[in-house]
């Protein structure tokens, strides 16, 4: 291997590492509000950049009948616990939120790709498709069970993957997609040719995870999630629902996994069932940071591309397992390094 070499499969690394660290901050952003590991997290990337294609061949994806479907649900299950617990007063609540406004959505996306619209609509209305999809994931199959132990939610978040999994085939179809790069540009830097696709990459990981930062440390809306993901029942206590603060999570991480989504769909193909290794490789950068820390996170996300990177070119056959090796000594260090109290395993 000679240092031109090595030079390109790191930047090569550092693109991947990017969207890996977007899954990664996302997945721990949803655990710590909701203590829901979101396995499903890669399949909506993967949803994401196949609702991109389909638009840019001018056809209208198939992610609108799911949002229809999951609109459906999700409002049916919401009046039905409206009605157990006697709150119909917020019943026109519930119906905007769960219904309308995803309806509204796919009826306006349907509406604009009638007008053949350019690429920054297209990934405008891409993203519109795919934001709502996990918050209605949450009120059909976590919200029912969001005080049951961490190790349900987990199981019933691998069955939903596998759900999800199913649902892909159904509506994308087999066959794999790459989209056309975002960007034609190219740079050289110290001999070294650097597409503009990986630079933006490299770029939207760094905007996404300033804006996170300054949404968590300069909002209201930020602070109640960190109040929420320190401590539940104390930030019940001061007048923030959990359940509420809990949608706000799943829409920020839906709308990362989207961003991942578009980024890598030009650089790798993509097919209905490839989210689950997207999000397995950035759960292993989110194991770094514990599952609590979003720049270790990121970190650990960036430094698990790096390794696939270098992995690839030394055996291309045993790249994924060179990668999720990494977790076993990951998992006995961080084992090691955490100290857990009585209390806190009894909870």
């Amino acid at each position: 291997m000679t240092s031109d070499i090595a030079a390109i499969l790191a930047i090569d690394g550092i693109a991947t590492g990017a969207v890996y660290a977007l899954v990664a901050i996302g997945t721990v952003l949803i655990f710590t509000v909701t203590r829901v590991i979101f396995i499903p997290f890669g399949d909506i990337a993967a949803f994401t950049a196949m609702t991109l294609a389909a638009l840019d061949a001018k056809r209208f994806p198939g992610t609108g009948a799911l949002v229809v479907i999951l609109a459906c649900l999700a409002t049916l299950i919401e009046i039905i616990s409206l009605v157990r617990s006697g709150e119909l007063r917020l019943l026109p609540r519930a119906l905007s939120f769960y219904l309308l406004l995803p309806l509204a959505v796919v009826g306006a996306a349907w509406l604009v790709m009638r007008l053949d619209p350019p690429l920054a609509v297209r990934l405008l209305l891409a993203l519109m498709l795919i934001t709502p999809i996990s918050p209605l994931l949450d009120r059909i199959v976590f919200r029912p069970i969001a005080d049951g132990t961490v190790l349900l939610l987990l199981t019933v978040s691998v069955a939903l993957h596998f759900a999800l999994v199913g649902l892909g085939l159904l509506f994308f179809g087999p066959e794999g997609v790459r989209t056309e790069p975002l960007t034609s540009l190219s740079t050289e830097f110290a001999g070294v040719l650097i597409s503009g696709q990986t630079m933006l990459i490299v770029i939207a990981a760094l905007v996404f995870s300033g804006l996170l930062y300054l949404f968590f440390d300069f909002t209201l809306v930020g602070k109640s999630l960190r109040a929420t993901a320190v401590n539940r029942t104390g930030s019940r206590l001061m007048g923030i629902r959990p359940a509420r603060a809990g949608t706000i999570a799943y829409l920020l991480g839906s709308l990362m996994a989207g961003v991942s989504g578009i980024l890598i769909a030009p650089v790798n193909t993509v097919f209905y069932d490839s989210g689950f290794l997207i999000g397995l490789k950035a759960f292993v950068g989110a194991i770094v940071g514990g599952m609590t820390s979003y720049p270790g996170a990121a970190i650990g996300a960036v430094g698990v591309g790096i390794l696939e990177s270098f992995a690839s070119f030394e055996s291309s056959a045993l790249k994924d397992v060179i990668v999720f090796s990494l977790l076993i000594p990951i998992l006995i260090w961080r084992s090691l390094a955490s100290l857990h109290s009585e209390e806190e395993i009894e909870e």
